[in-house]
């Protein structure tokens, strides 16, 4: 198989495990949101594959995202919701490709972790920014509903804090466990 039929392949697979991943998540909750074990294949593809799967991973996270968990912004804002949820995704896969290209060559165990830290930093912060931008005034209601004063303690520790540490942990748990078995498996035995 040519590395070209290798990737078309690959990002295949990956756009099946994001859609699955995503709608399963539903029932995964810490708190207000669903966690995103989506981050994961968004890593691996743009890792193997490069910023630009990373993208597009990305921005079917963001579409199946709208699709199945994005109801109470959706009610309140829709073409913020839309911008957030795309953007968000697309940007956490590119940021994750870039990143892992930067540091490939010096070492690629850096390179992972590097791709996994940054890919739920990014998903998280155009996230809240977004949730600002677009939401401020529901989140102000939503927070002082949750006995929060200050609608920035509210986003960062009732809104998105315990998500984004798990989602932080998972992603780089996995992240590098799924790519060192795949580099184990493409390098050949030593007979």
């Amino acid at each position: 198989m040519n590395e070209k039929t290798r990737k078309i392949v690959g990002t295949g697979i990956l756009t099946a495990i994001v859609i699955v991943l995503q709608s399963l998540a539903l029932g995964i909750k810490f708190g207000t949101f669903s966690i995103s074990l989506v981050l994961v294949p968004i890593v691996v593809g743009a890792a193997l594959y490069g910023w630009r799967c990373g993208a597009w991973l990305g921005l079917v996270f963001g579409v199946v995202v709208l699709m199945t968990d994005a109801g109470a912004f959706l009610a309140i804002n829709v073409p913020g919701t839309i911008v957030t949820c795309i953007l968000k995704g697309v940007l956490a896969g590119t940021c994750a490709g870039l990143i892992y290209k930067a540091f490939e060559k010096k070492n690629k165990l850096l390179a992972v972790l590097s791709a996994a830290i940054v890919c739920p930093v990014v998903n998280t912060g155009i996230f809240l920014l977004g949730s600002v931008i677009f939401f401020l005034d529901t989140l102000r209601e939503w927070g002082a509903g949750a006995g929060y004063e200050n609608v920035g303690v509210y986003l960062i520790v009732g809104f998105v804090g315990i998500n984004f540490v798990i989602e932080m942990c998972v992603n780089i748990f996995l992240s590098s466990a799924i790519m060192k078995i795949l580099n184990v498996i493409k390098k050949p035995s030593k007979a």
